[in-house]
């Protein structure tokens, strides 16, 4: 549904996006992570047809980003990061206003989503706090019920309960058959939202798997609970990655020495032994932690 060709856009002083190839499939979900001035709202910018390319070139379902991007509006659903409303208009304007640029009729979806979301559309939005105008935003795309969903930023603002209530929407979506796009910092929602990851480091593509796959790549941790200090004092001088130690209990990475690992165990004593799981948040930070 979407393909990214060799995409190069260069601002100069390693800023913008270099040789990005990456493709999302029909009714796939895909999470799209890096650090703010990675490149992620760049590589957004030129799927909606709003950039010249140096280099490389954008398609969804097959049309050109850039020459056809009124065609690709018209079933493309897309909320920025950074939201610019008519602040003189009420929420109920706005999406009238929305719905009507897209000839709209039907409101029974829009009005569901402004029971969800509790979204207060009757005062004007310049009054509005920015949770309310990010929800606001998450009403007016995904009202039209578009093929393909490309968001920036999707939780900004909101607050636990509403940032779970949206993956709650995206799940919906999700069964409905729609592609969807996720630039995010959120780690919680793309680990339950999204098939596959795509981290993005200097406008370089650095990682692109299955969620699954890519945890499973990466460190394993365990947290040994000794019998006693002297026994995690002991440990932590044999040269094993100690992540963190509280007393006793001592956290500590591993990827190629499991078999050390496990063959050094025996010469202590120890009250427990657990799995640590890594959150899609402690993979993200083996690529970024250096810096």
């Amino acid at each position: 549904m979407i393909v990214i060709e060799g995409l190069t856009k260069s601002y100069g002083q390693d800023k913008g996006v270099f040789d990005l190839t990456l493709q999302v499939e029909e009714g796939e979900t895909l999470g799209y992570l890096g650090p703010n001035g990675a490149g992620k709202t760049t590589t957004i910018r030129h799927l909606l047809g709003f950039l010249n390319p140096d280099a490389g070139r954008c398609t969804i379902r097959g049309l050109d980003c850039r020459e056809r991007a009124a065609e690709i509006q018209a079933f493309t659903a897309y909320l920025p990061g950074e939201i610019t409303f008519l602040d003189n208009m009420s929420g109920y304007q706005f999406l009238d206003l929305m719905a009507g640029m897209r000839q709209m009729r039907a409101t029974a979806k829009r009005d569901r989503l402004i029971d969800t979301l509790e979204l207060d559309c009757g005062g004007s939005i310049r009054k509005m706090s920015k949770g309310m105008k990010q929800k606001l935003g998450l009403v007016a795309a995904l009202m039209h019920d578009s093929a393909v969903l490309i968001f920036d930023e999707p939780t900004s603002g909101l607050d636990p309960l509403m940032q779970r209530r949206f993956v709650t929407l995206i799940r919906e979506e999700q069964a409905a058959g729609k592609t969807i796009l996720m630039s995010s910092h959120s780690f919680p929602e793309t680990e339950r939202t999204c098939d596959r990851v795509a981290i993005i480091q200097h406008g370089r593509l650095v990682a692109l798997e299955d969620i699954g796959t890519l945890r499973r790549a990466q460190q394993k941790r365990y947290l040994v609970t000794f019998a006693d200090e002297r026994g995690a004092d002991a440990f932590v001088q044999t040269g094993f990655s100690v992540v963190a130690r509280n007393g006793a209990i001592v956290e500590v990475a591993i990827q190629d020495n499991l078999t050390e690992f496990l063959a050094a165990l025996p010469g202590y004593a120890i009250a427990a032994l657990d799995t640590v799981q890594l959150s899609l948040e402690d993979i993200f930070m083996q690529y970024y932690g250096k810096e």
